[in-house]
């Protein structure tokens, strides 16, 4: 018996890297699986039906059960007809798992609003898109999981992704919103945050450093089965990071912080006493510091 036994999962971006790893990890457990990919390039042009299509493959080699879908999910066509392919193919849609991406890296003086608006699109638009189409279908079913994908450089920063970070940083505001939302329905809504070896993240500084030995794709395989199992059926709303190989791995949760902060009666702060307060005001540990004990 899987953990995921009679469940049905649709993954963006399941084509390659973090995806495909999410896909197989989720097939191993049982689930019946659509891989939606486009094929594209890392910019995100292009199409190559292959690239689902050799997933798929790889899933039924080991007796499980998959589907091919093409859609562009940043539109709302595509992500209809992604949730409805499931539907139509397996019967249900119990599992979403928004990992689709792509990247257009430049400092933002240099960045064309081309470079901006496909980056959002895919990452911010059809993470909402897709999600407002399975929420539509598991509300009726009172259950279901969604899984959305955030970064480290939406949650701390990364320079020269000004584009795909802001994005990033939209959607650990959005899943949290989603699971107040869809909770009472009883839809679960998490974010994972990978650190893995990638074609996406090969030419990141530190990334590339330390290779895919040590930062597999293949991490976040037990993460997300974790996530969408009935072992975690007491969680909603949590903000996951993983990463690791054949040395070791780290799980960790990402929260929002807030310093114990300065407090005046009796009126308003003036400039003079924020700054001579600051060390109250702000939240000692520094952006480089998380990535340290991130990483350690």
């Amino acid at each position: 018996m899987g953990l995921l036994d009679g469940k049905v999962a649709a993954i963006t971006g399941a084509g390659r890297g973090v995806g495909r790893s999410e896909a197989l990890a989720l097939a191993r457990e049982g689930a019946k699986v659509v891989i939606n990919d486009l094929g594209g390039g890392v910019d995100g042009t292009g199409k190559e039906t292959r690239v689902a299509d050799d997933v798929v493959k790889e899933i039924q080699a080991l007796g499980g059960s998959a589907a091919p879908n093409y859609s562009d999910i940043s539109t709302p066509e595509g992500a209809q007809a992604l949730i409805q392919s499931a539907v139509s193919k397996f019967g249900r849609i119990d599992i979403l798992v928004n990992n689709a991406g792509i990247l257009r890296d430049k400092t933002l003086l240099k960045m064309t609003d081309d470079d901006f608006d496909m980056v959002f699109r895919v990452h911010a638009r059809g993470t909402f898109l897709c999600t407002r189409a399975a929420g539509q279908v598991m509300r009726p079913q009172a259950s279901g999981v969604i899984i959305n994908t955030t970064s480290m450089s939406g949650l701390i920063g990364n320079f020269g992704q000004a584009n795909y970070g802001l994005a990033k940083a939209g959607i650990y505001g959005f899943t949290k919103i989603a699971a107040m939302e869809l909770g009472k329905y009883g839809i679960r809504v998490h974010a994972v945050s990978p650190n893995a070896y990638t074609r996406m993240t090969s030419d990141l500084p530190g990334i590339k450093d330390i290779g895919e030995a040590a930062m597999t794709p293949d991490s976040m395989g037990p993460l997300v089965v974790y996530l969408c199992s009935d072992l975690a059926k007491h969680l909603n709303g949590r903000v996951i990071g993983i990463h690791g190989g054949t040395q070791g791995s780290k799980v960790y949760e990402f929260k929002m912080s807030v310093a114990g902060g300065f407090k005046k009666a009796g009126g308003l702060p003036t400039a003079q006493e924020i700054a001579q307060n600051i060390d109250k005001i702000l939240i000692p540990q520094p952006d480089l510091e998380i990535m340290k004990v991130v990483l350690s």
